[in-house]
This record gives C-alpha cells, sequence and structure tokens, in this order.
C-alpha cells in the first residue's frame, strides 16, 4: 500500500523537535556546568509521601501502584500506609547517618490528614514540593480544564499552607499530564516539574503562563522501577546506583557537572529486608565528590550558570 503524499505534512515539522515546548539541544553539545565547591555531581534525592484511597476510582486508569484487587484492598492499601507508618522512619535514620539532605514530595491529601508525618518533615527544614491532591487523583488528556485547574490550585495553595513553604516544585500522580498541566502549573507559581525523564540535566519548558524548568528526576533508577517492575534482587539495585554513580562522576570530568537523581519510597525500601540497600547506596554514594542538596537548590546553581 502506497501512502499519499499529504501523510508526511505536518505543521510543526521541523529540525529538532516537532513542537514547541522546549527547545532541540543535545546533552553533548551544552556549555559545562560548574557546580559550587568544584563539585562534580549534584545528588538528589526524593522522598515521595503519598496517600493511595482505599476506594480508588480508576479515572482514566488504575494508578501504578494503588489498589489491584476487588475492594477494600486492604493488602495494598495498609502496606502502602506502612510507609507512612514505618519506613519513613527508617529513612530519616539513615539520612541523618549518612548526612544526606533529601527532597520529600507529599500528596497534599496525606499532608493534610497525617499532620505528625507533616510536623516531622517540616521540622527538619528539608524542601517539600508537591505530588498532587492524592494518588488516585489523576491528571490526564482530555480532562476538563476546570477541573484540573481546581486540581492543581487546590493541592498547591493548600500545600503551601500547611507546610509553610513557598512549594517551587510539583510531581503529578502517576507523572501523567494533560495537555494543559504544564500551563496550570506555571500560572500556579510552580517553577519546575519533574514528569518528564528525556533528559540528565534541568531544561527550559515553555508554557503560554511563562517559564517553567523541567528537572530530571530518573525513572530508570527508580527504587519501584528496578524491584517492582523489573522484579530486580536488592543486591542488583544497588549495583545499579553505584553504576550510574561512578559513569556520572566520569562523564562530568570531560563534559561539566551531572545529576544523579534516585526516587525512593518509604513502603519499599523502608522494609526491614531492604533498608540495608538503601544504606549500602547511601553510604557509597555520599562518600565521593558530590554535592547533596534539594532539588530546587541544584536547579538554581544550574541557572547561574
Amino acid at each position: 500500500m502506497t501512502l499519499e503524499k499529504n501523510y508526511f505534512d505536518y505543521p510543526h515539522r521541523s529540525f529538532g523537535m516537532d513542537h514547541q515546548r522546549y527547545d532541540w539541544s543535545m546533552l553533548s553539545q551544552r556549555n559545562p556546568v560548574q557546580w559550587p565547591q568544584g563539585k562534580k555531581l549534584a545528588v538528589w534525592i526524593n522522598v515521595p509521601l503519598q496517600f493511595y484511597p482505599l476506594d480508588q476510582k480508576g479515572v482514566p486508569f488504575k494508578v501504578p501502584g494503588g489498589m489491584t484487587m476487588p475492594y477494600p484492598d486492604l493488602r495494598h492499601f495498609s502496606l502502602r500506609d506502612y510507609g507512612n507508618r514505618v519506613g519513613i522512619f527508617r529513612f530519616l535514620k539513615a539520612f541523618d547517618k549518612y548526612n544526606v539532605a533529601p527532597t520529600f514530595a507529599f500528596n497534599t491529601k496525606l499532608a493534610d490528614q497525617n499532620r505528625y508525618l507533616l510536623d516531622c518533615i517540616k521540622e527538619r527544614n528539608n524542601e517539600i514540593l508537591c505530588h498532587g491532591l492524592h494518588m488516585d487523583a489523576l491528571h490526564y488528556g482530555g480532562q476538563d480544564l476546570t477541573e484540573e485547574a481546581d486540581l492543581v490550585s487546590q493541592s498547591v495553595d493548600r500545600l503551601r499552607e500547611l507546610s509553610g513553604q513557598e512549594i517551587n516544585g510539583w510531581i503529578s500522580p502517576a507523572r501523567n499530564e494533560s495537555e494543559n498541566t504544564p500551563e496550570l502549573l506555571a500560572k500556579n507559581g510552580i517553577n519546575y516539574f519533574c514528569d518528564w525523564v528525556n533528559d540528565d540535566m534541568p531544561y527550559q519548558f515553555n508554557t503560554k503562563e511563562g517559564p517553567l524548568w523541567a528537572m530530571p528526576l530518573s525513572n530508570e533508577l527508580e527504587d519501584k522501577f528496578i524491584l517492582l517492575n523489573n522484579l530486580h534482587s536488592e543486591d542488583s539495585y544497588v549495583e545499579q546506583i553505584i553504576d550510574a554513580c561512578d559513569f556520572l562522576l566520569e562523564e562530568a570530568k570531560t563534559q561539566g557537572g551531572r545529576i544523579l537523581a534516585l526516587n525512593i519510597h518509604p513502603w519499599m525500601l523502608g522494609q526491614p529486608h531492604r533498608i540495608s540497600a538503601l544504606e549500602q547506596v547511601l553510604e557509597y554514594v555520599m562518600a565521593q565528590d558530590v554535592w547533596n542538596v534539594s532539588s530546587s537548590e541544584i536547579l538554581g546553581a544550574f541557572q547561574k550558570n
């Protein structure tokens, strides 16, 4: 079958990207970035603190990591809750042991319902970013604009009120967006979001409401992706993080500063049989020539470059 000539006609076709969301840019051709203190590798430890509703609606899809059994799926609901009751405190102990400065991504519903947990995080003075309203409050293509606008403003405004922080960052539940999400984030004063995983360094995202930055929070190195999706062992998880750390440090010698971003879930790595894997990772990474700060601080240093 021969394709019609107009099959290849596309109004936005051009060299590089076929859209105007961000500029075409090859990582290897960019100017080298210099991190403070002459460090080669910026380390971003991101901890999602999540609430999965027991009566999830699953619109327009079942959120990854959510309820999978007939209602009430107490097994998965209580396992996710385990992270906020037990696992997170093992995390905090490990962070203090290895002098780690994490960033915490809160579902606003969890922050509202679990004030004790929120207060524990606030006392540490670590950055808090918004992880949406809750894990079943999804953003998706075709969603009513008013509905999503209310969802974003409700999530961001309430978390600012509860946390006392500016709340500059955002991660969508399931990292899923609609075509309107970037504009709504910029309109609500969000400076950066972490849904796109197509780069190793920050890049500017264009919206009708002003600039927005995409921060590179790796999905490939996420604990849930390696252990739950790929079914790799805890030893393999440690090996993969160490390999990534070593490679990025070596690459930074000739191409400028790099970012190692680790997304870790308390209900996953906070288990008693897995916490040692996290400790091995932190012990190794923090012993290298790294600069470990919040995601906003990393972005700020990048922008100065």
